[in-house]
């Protein structure tokens, strides 16, 4: 049921496209290529089993939980706003 000028399924297709930014954002942080056998910001030796595990890892487990709390502190999104102030 559409209100005002919004289609049919509006809200649905708004939805779906954050999923699928979400998906596609999640995709594009996972490591690619060769696993380094010492971690690109400490030179820490990264374990074989780490490496194994994780095809493409360049952080040893201490830089990657750094990096990891760091961007869990911004996640661009404001999920704190009411649904009138995002209207304005």
């Amino acid at each position: 049921m559409a209100t005002g000028w919004a289609q049919d399924g509006a809200v649905q297709d708004q939805i779906d496209a954050t999923v699928k930014d979400g998906v596609t954002r999640a995709q594009s942080r996972l490591p690619k290529g060769p696993s380094l056998t010492h971690c690109a910001n400490c030179n820490a030796a990264i374990p074989e089993a780490r490496r194994n595990a994780i095809p493409g890892v360049r952080l040893c487990v201490a830089c990657q939980e750094e990096e990891d709390r760091e961007a869990a502190q911004v996640s661009g999104y404001n999920r704190r706003g009411s649904k009138d102030s995002q209207l304005r």
